[in-house]
């Protein structure tokens, strides 16, 4: 690729991210939005966050995890009780990371 070339993509990339980015902005009153498509989208965070990080926990180079010998498990079964526990952000991301380290490090799996 020349550097003409490079140079259009990077400029084109950058209005399309900039039109879609900008495109709830540019109108003066709020779009109105039918009341079953403003429901769904109260799901989309926790739609697009299991899509994030059921994979990483559910699989390995690729392929499904066939073994319980894997630290991602107890991180996660950790991670989980600490939420039920103490409804929190920062306590389950240290109890599943301390976790984690401990299985992976520890006791090598």
């Amino acid at each position: 690729m020349s550097l003409l070339e490079g140079g259009i993509v990077i400029v084109g990339l950058a209005l399309i991210t900039l039109l879609t980015r900008g495109f709830f902005l540019f109108p003066d009153r709020e779009l109105p939005i039918p009341e079953w498509l403003r429901q769904g989208l109260r799901y989309t965070p926790l739609a697009a966050l299991a899509a994030v990080i059921a994979p990483e926990i559910m699989m390995a180079d690729g392929q499904l995890v066939d073994t319980w010998r894997d630290a991602r498990w107890p991180a996660l079964a950790a991670t989980t009780a600490w939420y039920v526990w103490r409804r929190g952000i920062l306590g389950p991301i240290v109890a599943g990371t301390s976790v984690l380290l401990l299985f992976k490090l520890g006791l090598g799996w």
